[in-house]
Formats: C-alpha cells, structure tokens, sequence
C-alpha cells in the first residue's frame, strides 16, 4: 500500500464548506496538531467537540 503524499493546507484556499471546522479547531487549540499531524490525529474527545461546536455555531447562523 503506497503512503500518499501530503499537501500543505493554505488555509486562505480552504472551501467554505471546510473553513469553519478549522476555525473551530483554531479556537479550541488544536489547529496546530492538525496543520502538522492530520485530522486522524486527534483523539474521538476533540473531534466530537470540533463537531458540537460547528453544529451549534450552524444553528446561530439560521
């Protein structure tokens, strides 16, 4: 199996869609460990509170 090469983020291209799990992220300390480590880094705690904290930020936007 062949190890893909890894892309460096810039976070300026990011799609919407995508910029607000990294903002959140950066807000919650972690977007350091993922620039350098991957999304596959983080343990289930801090995904599930990435996750709860773009769905409550989606719902104050409507």
């Amino acid at each position: 199996m062949e190890k893909k090469e890894k892309l460096p983020i810039v976070l300026n291209e990011i799609e919407p869609k995508d910029k607000l799990k990294y903002e959140v992220a950066e807000e919650l300390g972690l977007l350091d460990k993922v620039l350098s480590e991957g999304w596959r880094s983080l343990t289930s705690k801090e995904t599930g509170r990435i996750g709860g904290l773009i769905t409550k930020k989606k719902r104050l936007q409507k």
